[in-house]
């Protein structure tokens, strides 16, 4: 995207690492902020609105009686919240940029922007599937479930959000960085049929190729492309500061060039990045380096 297309953007910061196994992400918002998201974004030339933080609260304890699922209750406020706030941010015709918290937020983020665009295209960069149940996650993290939740398929209290319905269709899915998948996240996509190009997809065939087909599957015949970017999708050579590290991830230069053609797609109407953890980063690298990352979505260009 370009001022040209959407001047406006609203920045959403979601303080939250109730979904996550780490704590810490729920100062991602603040590490970003730091870094100077809002002044790169107004050097590009876009109007910005910070609209604040929507701030989690932790319970006293992480089970609600009847499910295992960690922090339910609150996790399930929260990404309500952020339904309503995003689903307004999109009324008013504004970009919504959100900010992690951990990857649980995609609820309430892609529950918002489908109000809008009914039929959404998703780019999902992960090194995880995030497409786990309460019947297949082995943590009970909900940081873990949020496409899942998407698709139709979870607890009531977490697909309700937004409405009973899918916020997303299989078709108009696609995954790119994953090289740690459990075993039922393994099934169901192979099941639903959804798009994924693992690290072997793209060391085979190069990210040009792999985002060029990403970018077909998403926003052909869809209202729109939502990016979803959990900084995990990078190795963690280049992103320290994030909880769930795999070896073997994108480079720096991959996430980058992936952004940059999205931006170049024209057909970016919303995203969010994710699980930034100040706590364990090196000198706010991990912060920096996302922000540099939206920049290149959001349409800097060096000439």
């Amino acid at each position: 995207m370009k001022p040209s297309i959407n001047p406006n953007i609203s920045i959403i910061g979601v303080a939250i690492d109730l979904g996550a196994a780490t704590p810490g992400v729920s100062l991602g918002p603040s590490a970003i902020r730091y870094a100077g998201v809002v002044e790169r974004l107004e050097k590009i030339g876009y109007h910005v609105k910070d609209e604040g933080d929507i701030l989690a609260k932790r319970p006293a304890s992480p089970i609600v009686e009847g499910s295992k699922l960690k922090y339910l209750d609150e996790v399930a406020r929260v990404n309500t919240e952020l339904y309503e706030k995003v689903s307004s941010v999109m009324a008013e015709g504004r970009f919504p940029l959100v900010l992690g918290g951990d990857h649980s937020i995609a609820i309430g983020t892609i529950a918002g922007v489908a109000e809008h665009k009914k039929n959404l295209g998703v780019i999902w960069f992960d090194a995880h599937g995030d497409i786990n149940t309460e019947e297949t996650s082995p943590s009970g993290n909900v940081h873990g479930m949020p496409v899942a939740v998407n698709l139709g398929i979870g607890h009531e209290r977490l697909t309700s959000i937004g409405g009973p319905h899918r916020k997303i269709q299989p078709d108009n899915l696609v995954y790119i960085g994953c090289r740690d998948l459990d075993a039922g996240e393994r099934k169901v996509l192979k099941e639903l049929g959804v798009t994924v190009f693992t690290m072997h997809e793209i060391d085979r065939y190069g990210m040009m190729e792999v985002i060029e087909r990403a970018i077909k599957k998403a926003g052909d015949n869809t209202d729109g492309i939502h990016v979803s970017f959990d900084v995990d999708s990078l190795d963690p050579a280049f992103v320290q500061g994030t909880g769930t590290r795999v070896p073997g991830g994108l480079t720096y230069r991959e996430g980058h060039l992936a952004l940059e053609f999205i931006a170049l797609s024209k057909k970016l109407v919303s995203a969010e990045f994710v699980e930034v953890n100040p706590l364990i980063d090196n000198n706010n690298a991990t912060a920096k380096s996302a922000v540099a990352l939206m920049g290149s979505l959001l349409g800097e260009w060096l000439i």
